[in-house]
Formats: structure tokens, sequence, C-alpha cells
């Protein structure tokens, strides 16, 4: 009986509704990801993050060339 379509969605109709709701809440969950991205970004915060990031990337780059930490003997 458990074979039987006529009590309900068989196996494989079941499986494929399965796979275009995860497929719809992928696509939901990438648009909010998205949009999240977009007001951090905006915000004072996300601002203050990508500065931050741009002045370590500044500094890394403008570097002596000395190493931070340097062997004394003795």
């Amino acid at each position: 009986m458990g074979n039987c379509s006529c009590f309900g969605p068989s196996k494989a109709e079941r499986t494929e509704a399965d796979r275009v709701e995860s497929k719809d809440a992928r696509e939901k969950a990438a648009a909010a990801a998205q949009s999240r991205q977009e007001q951090f970004e905006k915000s004072a915060a996300g601002r203050a993050a990508r500065a931050q990031m741009d002045a370590a990337k500044k500094q890394q780059f403008q570097s002596s060339g000395e190493p931070v930490l340097k062997w004394q003997m003795g």
C-alpha cells in the first residue's frame, strides 16, 4: 500500500516538490544575505570596517621590509 499513489503524491512527486522548495529557500536566503550586506556597507559600522581594512592593507604594503621581531644575541 505504500507504493500506491492513490492516497497522496508519489515519492517522485514529493522529491521534486522538496527540490523546488529547497531551491526557493536558497534563493530567498541569498537575496536576504545580499540585502543585509548592502545595508551593512551603507552603515557607519560598515564604512568604519572598510576603512580599517584599507588602512591595514596600506600599512602591510608600506612596511620597510624589516621583520617586526628581531633576534638579539647575548
